[in-house]
């Protein structure tokens, strides 16, 4: 264990620390995980805007923008993002793993997020106070712990942990190839007759 510098943020404040003054700053690329994803609104350029249309914004600025998630985002969110990806250069993608749980955003390799708020209204999303989820999370600009968060986001999203995952027959589209299973040898028999792990006694003794 070891002392980090790192911002605690609770309720709004992960609107305003994480979505305004972190992800909608971004230079280079923003890598976001989420369990869930919805069309939540954010504060962009001084209106209400759906996340979609600022992150397009950006990728259309240069801007990388990854988002990786578990379940099926909402209908909102899709009929937004068929309507901008297009328009993005190539620099606004989306895969999904059935697995991913983890709440990360990355921004220019410099600064990580993690907590338990989604990229949802409720969560990260600019809402009332009193319509909000209970949630809570660190910011930090520590190089380890921002190592660990990219490492295994981008393991996941490269589908290098698809080879031995137990939900891959589940998954609605691998990021990654399956290991393949190894043959099992046959057991050959001794020249003597005797199967491996039968009593070589047991017939004589029977034969008394």
């Amino acid at each position: 264990m070891r002392p980090i510098n790192a911002e605690l943020m609770v309720g709004e404040a992960l609107h305003d620390g994480v979505v305004q003054r972190r992800m909608l700053q971004a230079k280079q690329d923003v890598w976001i995980a989420t369990a869930n994803l919805k069309a939540m609104l954010v504060m962009w350029k001084g209106a209400f805007v759906p996340v979609v249309e600022a992150l397009a914004e950006l990728a259309r600025g240069g801007v990388e923008v990854r988002l990786l998630h578990a379940d099926k985002p909402s209908r909102p969110f899709l009929t937004a993002w068929k309507q901008v990806a297009q328009r993005a250069g190539g620099r606004l993608t989306l895969r999904v793993c059935p697995r991913v749980h983890f709440k990360v955003v990355v921004v220019d390799g410099a600064w990580v997020y993690l907590g338990s708020a989604n990229m949802t209204g409720a969560g990260l999303g600019a809402k009332n106070e009193h319509r909000r989820n209970f949630e809570m999370g660190l910011g930090t600009d520590d190089g380890d712990v921002i190592d660990h968060a990219t490492a295994m986001f981008a393991s996941i999203w490269d589908g290098a942990e698809c080879a031995q995952c137990k939900l891959y027959d589940l998954c609605p589209s691998p990021l990654g190839p399956r290991a393949e299973t190894p043959r099992r040898a046959r057991r050959k028999k001794p020249a003597t007759g005797v199967t491996l792990g039968q009593s070589r006694r047991l017939p004589r003794l029977m034969d008394r």
